[in-house]
């Protein structure tokens, strides 16, 4: 191990992806705030730079939240690190300006990520983050990691002290048991999308393609698919569990379930409510954009033209029971349709799965500080409602935790959109200080009804609220 920092970093964050990316750069901003010493932070990852989903980044592909939803601009705007700044050091400035576009393409948003991240102090790339500890003769947490050369193999092994955390480990791609053996079976291309563009001419080379899942990234999959094959001989199928393949709910109020006012009232409900509540909400984030969903019908539509329809099959309401391979070149699909009741087989050349993501377990990297933790009945860590997770009181350090609190926080907490008010919100708490000022307000939605005092005198002849809360 290498010799102890002699001066404790004040923050280490865990994971660089945009969450942390956000936070490093708001951390890096606290200069101008008349924080003249700023934050001793560092920030580990074990890819050798910075990737934002890589094998999604589909042409013409755009992101679902509008550029304002960069990795600084909604707590500070006039921070260096906007999305407009670096288009204009990029000189680009006035082409996006007549381009009028709101929403823009992922290639881009992870082109401006590469930006600053490859302008801010303290990210260390290539270093994998293999254990955290805390040591209460020193009140601060052991960080353990290996750095790893250009070929992914360990190089050296250090260790760095701090006195707090930020865990921003991610998500992963899910992959559904009955296909995980075929996913990890070299002959048949069974891939997930995340990796949909390093196996593109892979897939389309096959005879049929089969894409698994109905929200956006199944979408742009297969329209990128159906593109590319020529018309009447497409050979496609789309299968979803969802009932529909739904568009996603873009409403201007029903978006405000993506603001701080919503994070707060979701975070005060019950646990048992909150579980309940989060699956009934799937076409807040799991729906498909409007425009996509035209923009595969126009294509099917384009195709009938000269007559007769397209070699494709969309059938929504289905579930993949088992799957096999058949020889060593093909994959069957073992199918349900669950209004139905019945139950089918499909054979296909190529499958991609867009079956989403999830939490990465955070039990090897935090098994350490376990005895510490303060779970919830179904086993899950704590959050508060300033993003720390709830340790024991022996511990007076701080972890936070950014996109791993979709079950105290609600469906905002892998949103872009919500990025810079999250890495705000820890900084001020760690600072205590305020140096990003936070709205008070932030919605026209009022999610709950107003809490009464219990113990208000009642005026006579005044009219009781049909609800008393306690």
């Amino acid at each position: 191990m290498t010799a102890p920092l002699e001066a404790p970093h004040d923050l280490v964050g865990i994971g660089i992806g945009p969450f942390n990316l956000s936070l490093a750069a708001l951390a890096q901003g606290l200069q101008q705030h008349e924080f003249a010493g700023g934050l001793a932070t560092a920030f580990y990852d074990q890819r050798r730079d910075f990737s934002w989903h890589p094998g999604l980044l589909i042409d013409g592909a755009t992101l679902q939240v509008p550029f304002l939803a960069d990795l600084v601009t909604l707590a500070d705007p006039a921070s260096p690190w906007t999305f407009l700044n670096y288009l204009k050091h990029k000189e680009r400035l006035f082409p996006f300006y007549f381009a009028e576009r709101f929403h823009i393409q992922r290639a881009e948003y992870d082109a401006y990520c590469r930006w600053v991240a490859g302008q801010l102090p303290g990210l260390h790339f290539g270093h994998q983050v293999d254990a955290v500890r805390w040591n209460p003769e020193r009140a601060l947490f052991e960080v353990d990691f290996t750095q790893l050369d250009a070929d992914g193999e360990a190089e050296a092994l250090g260790r760095t002290y701090t006195r707090n955390l930020a865990l921003g480990i991610g998500s992963a791609p899910y992959v559904p048991d009955p296909l995980r053996p075929l996913a990890e079976a070299p002959t048949v291309p069974v891939v997930h999308s995340a990796e949909y563009l390093d196996n593109r001419q892979r897939i389309l080379g096959a005879d049929h393609v089969t894409v698994i899942g109905s929200g956006q990234s199944g979408a742009e999959v297969f329209l990128d698919l159906l593109r590319a094959r020529p018309a009447g001989r497409e050979r496609l199928t789309w299968l979803a569990r969802t009932p529909s393949f739904a568009p996603m709910e873009y409403s201007k109020l029903g978006l405000e379930h993506f603001t701080p006012d919503y994070t707060r009232y979701f975070h005060d409900l019950p646990e048992a409510v909150r579980d309940k509540l989060l699956p009934a909400q799937w076409q807040l984030h799991k729906g498909i954009d409007a425009d996509t969903i035209a923009a595969i019908h126009d294509e099917l539509y384009r195709r009938t033209l000269d007559g007769g329809w397209p070699d494709v099959v969309l059938t929504p309401g289905v579930s993949v029971r088992t799957a096999g391979r058949v020889a060593t070149t093909k994959v069957e699909l073992h199918l349900e349709h669950a209004q139905q009741g019945t139950r089918s087989r499909l054979t296909t050349d190529a499958v991609v799965l867009a079956t989403g993501y999830r939490e990465r377990p955070i039990g090897r990297i935090l098994a350490g500080l376990d005895p510490y933790m303060r779970k919830d009945s179904s086993g899950r860590p704590r959050i508060d409602d300033r993003f720390r997770m709830k340790l024991d009181p022996t511990v007076t350090g701080t972890v936070f935790v950014q996109n791993g609190e979709r079950h105290t926080h609600g469906v905002g907490a892998p949103d872009l959109g919500l990025a810079a008010w999250r890495s705000a919100t820890i900084l001020n708490t760690l600072t205590g200080k305020d140096p990003y000022p936070q709205p008070t307000r932030t919605a026209f939605t009022s999610f709950g009804l107003e809490r009464r005092e219990a113990a208000r005198p009642r005026v006579p002849g005044e009219l009781l609220p049909l609800v008393e809360h306690p």
